[in-house]
């Protein structure tokens, strides 16, 4: 079962299968050249210890390589879904820790960049299962293989299956999710088995000190292989034409989040993260995470401008927007939609407008809430229309006055930005339930 699962071997007939010369006997030897063993044909305690270790569910193959035909993304900046079924094993908590931090070990060393989203499809969709499960490799049960990913395409392409059947854990113990998330993805970027023992891409499970990166070099070689390196430099990403300053710091300096002059240019929701821009770089964190990734918005969006003014998230659209003077662009994911920018005329508002200070979607009203001064406007998407004239902001929003920065909406609250403050608005109770710093998303 072994040879048939990872080496193709295909039982024609029971006469004479351990013949120098049977196809058996070929496929032994394959597999045992494939991992340092002694080259016999014949099934010797080594080659059975080597056939009862737990190990990743794809077939083998020599060297550092990739699958055929060298399938890699197109893109760097690549989007992963957690599905809804995770391991009972871990804390959910310890599931998204795990694979952030198996990601990261190849954004590392990579331009690749990975987001995370709450809903809809992703680049890499990841799952627990058992058994049978919708795709074309079963899992065998407690034993054998423990998980398996799919090299870059469409459909299953990218996708990492783990094996529910086997006992999950975040220690040396049992089977370590990190350790083999990271070896699976090396698979949904387009990395194939290495023969090196030491590799992360080795096939079979091993021990590992948690302490060290489970990169070797034969992984770095790969992956660098078919994306480059990282540059470790945030690199603007500008039109050829375009003179650079030769004196213009590229690495953006982390500005204290915890200080107290800190502001934002803007703030949304974005893919279940919380994103905040400040002149041309931003933030993305989990509300509940203490850290946050830090970037230049050119690493992400190559066309968008610095410092921009207001932006907002339509989830189910799987949308963001984003203003700019007045201009506004919509994003999916890392993609610019090619249609943009548009002039902000087009949503309704009169030529004297020429900038949005704020905006929000309110999801429950198909409503979106524009801005600008010590009022604001609301455009019905169903209706597509814009309201004729504005309303002030401190009657709708009581205890929120005058002209406001940034706002936005988590849960089932707003929070509007002021300076260096931050009003936490409830809209059942119409009115401000506390007063906040503009660090307080960071847990400082």
């Amino acid at each position: 079962k072994y040879l048939k699962n990872y080496y193709g071997f295909k039982k024609d007939g029971e006469s004479l299968i351990w013949k120098s010369n049977s196809p058996m006997t070929q496929k032994i030897k394959e597999m045992q050249e494939f991992f340092g063993l002694e080259v016999s044909g014949k099934p010797n305690s080594g080659t059975l210890d080597v056939v009862q270790k737990h190990r990743c569910g794809f077939p083998e193959v020599a060297g550092f390589s990739t699958f055929a035909g060298e399938p890699k993304w197109a893109k760097q900046v690549l989007t992963y879904r957690e599905i809804l079924n995770y391991t009972p094993d871990l804390h959910p908590a310890n599931v998204s820790e795990a694979i952030k931090k198996a990601l990261s070990a190849w954004s590392s060393i990579t331009p690749l960049k990975f987001i995370k989203k709450e809903r809809g499809d992703a680049d890499i969709m990841i799952s627990f299962a058992a058994r049978g499960h919708n795709d074309f490799i079963p899992f065998d049960g407690p034993g054998g293989s423990i998980a398996h990913a799919y090299a870059p395409g469409k459909d299953f392409g990218g996708d990492a299956h783990s094996d529910e059947d086997k006992t999950w854990t975040k220690s040396t113990k049992g089977t370590n999710l990190f350790y083999v998330a990271a070896h699976e993805f090396g698979h949904s970027l387009g990395l194939f088995h290495s023969k090196d023992p030491n590799a992360l891409m080795y096939p079979v499970y091993s021990k590992f000190d948690p302490s060290v990166s489970p990169l070797h070099q034969d992984d770095t070689n790969g992956i660098q292989y078919l994306y480059g390196p990282s540059s470790n430099t945030y690199n603007d990403q500008r039109e050829s034409t375009e003179i650079t300053d030769p004196n213009e710091s590229k690495d953006p300096a982390l500005p204290n989040t915890c200080g107290p002059d800190l502001t934002f240019d803007a703030v949304t929701t974005f893919c279940g993260e919380i994103m905040f821009f400040e002149d041309k770089h931003f933030w993305h964190k989990y509300p509940a995470v203490r850290t946050a990734d830090f970037n230049l918005i050119t690493s992400f969006w190559p066309r968008l401008p610095p410092g921009v003014d207001a932006a907002y998230e339509i989830p189910e659209k799987d949308k963001t927007i984003i203003f700019k003077g007045n201009e506004f662009w919509v994003v999916r994911g890392d993609a610019i939609l090619p249609e943009y920018p548009q002039k902000i005329y087009t949503l309704g508002f009169s030529k004297d407008v020429t900038k949005i200070d704020a905006a929000f979607y309110k999801g429950n009203e198909g409503k979106t809430y524009y801005f600008i001064a010590d009022k604001f406007w609301r455009y019905n998407k169903r209706s597509q229309s814009m309201d004729r004239k504005p309303m002030l902001i401190r009657d709708a929003f009581p205890g929120i006055k005058g002209k406001i920065d940034v706002v936005f909406q988590h849960e089932n609250d707003f929070y509007f930005f002021h300076g260096r403050k931050q009003f936490e608005f409830n809209p059942d109770k119409k009115r401000v339930t506390r007063l906040l710093k503009t660090n307080f998303w960071f847990l400082c």
